[in-house]
């Protein structure tokens, strides 16, 4: 068996080329090319052979002809709010194995819950000649919308159902998810609710969270919700802690506490625990997202699941079937979402 290495030293200074590993295998540097595309041209032994070779001589593939020529650049670009959040984290992991798994490439982008900052990144990602993008939720500027239009690709907007999408769609109603909490918490009698989320304008699945709270409360008949703001998004345990911790003990005048996610229930109960509350004797406290917190938590938190590394899966499967089918008429695919009744409620 050839020693690919020491060839390597003797016929290479510098980068390696693709030329020096064809000098290496005794190919021409097109075989070389075929075989690194995985081309059924090359004998299975031959490309086996040419793998080999350019692992061992450290070569690396450059796809910018490649893409050049066939158009496509390997890769598909996602915008999400956060990359601390579990469950955007879920999602990226769910989309990321099934498409890794294809031969195509993720390229993420944080917004920061930021539309505007979402605009800059979409300027930015769509000058790599993307695939295909996928944006997390429903809401952008206009400026965005123009780019996206003009840019005539595949594009699906997750975690949401956006009334007027921009292309495809594979989420679910954050309004609509409050239903089924505030449906649970009227049944066990309570009747004045408060809703802990950031302020207005920061994160918009959150926004429609709350909506979907004044909602329901007003569909069942129950008191005006109050609306806790605890800052900017992303709010966390610790700022769910802080805005339980600024009203004090009186915050067991409500008879339940809902919160935009696990993370800041969880926030909420222990502080709740720390000024004495019995949760849910003294009030109920609610969560979204059925994170692993909620699952650990003592007690264990009421939350809404919506299945986040199967919107990554759905997301992938979608766009496999775009890439494989072309042009196709609009998918609008609602995950939906449901209760988790625990025992903070």
């Amino acid at each position: 068996m050839r020693d690919f290495r020491t060839l390597g030293r003797a016929a290479v200074t510098g980068r390696v080329t693709m030329r020096d590993v064809a000098q290496a295998v005794g190919v021409s540097p097109m075989t070389v090319s075929r075989a690194l595309r995985d081309d059924k041209t090359v004998s299975a032994e031959t490309r086996n052979l040419i793998q080999k070779a350019a692992h061992e001589l450290g070569y690396r593939y450059d796809t910018t002809a490649l893409a050049f020529r066939t158009q496509k650049s390997g890769f598909v670009a996602i915008t999400l709010p956060s990359v601390n959040n579990a469950n955007f984290a879920e999602t990226f992991r769910g989309l990321s194995d099934r498409l890794t798994d294809s031969g195509v490439q993720l390229l993420l982008g944080s917004t920061n819950y930021s539309v505007e900052r979402e605009e800059r990144l979409v300027r930015q990602l769509l000058t790599r000649n993307p695939e295909a993008i996928v944006l997390t939720g429903g809401t952008h500027t206009d400026a965005t919308r123009k780019m996206l239009a003009a840019a005539n690709l595949p594009l699906v907007e997750i975690w949401d159902l956006p009334k007027d999408p921009l292309g495809h769609v594979v989420g679910f109603s954050n309004a609509d998810a409050m239903d089924q909490v505030v449906a649970h918490l009227a049944g066990r009698g309570r009747t004045k609710l408060a809703f802990v989320g950031a302020q207005d304008g920061d994160d918009m699945r959150g926004t429609a969270r709350r909506a979907g709270v004044i909602r329901a409360a007003r569909a069942h008949g129950l008191d005006e919700v109050e609306l806790i703001n605890a800052g900017p998004a992303p709010i966390s345990m610790r700022q769910g802690a802080a805005a339980a911790r600024k009203i004090g003990p009186d915050i067991a005048r409500f008879d339940a506490v809902l919160c935009v996610s696990d993370p800041v229930a969880f926030g909420v109960l222990s502080e709740c625990r720390r000024m004495g509350l019995s949760v849910p004797e003294d009030l109920a406290i609610t969560g979204f997202g059925q994170f692993d917190v909620a699952t650990v938590s003592d007690p264990r938190i009421t939350t809404v699941g919506v299945g986040a590394h199967g919107i990554g899966v759905r997301t992938a499967a979608l766009l496999q079937n775009l890439f494989d089918l072309g042009d196709v008429a609009p998918r609008y695919v609602d995950v939906g979402s449901h209760l988790v009744i625990g025992e903070t409620s």
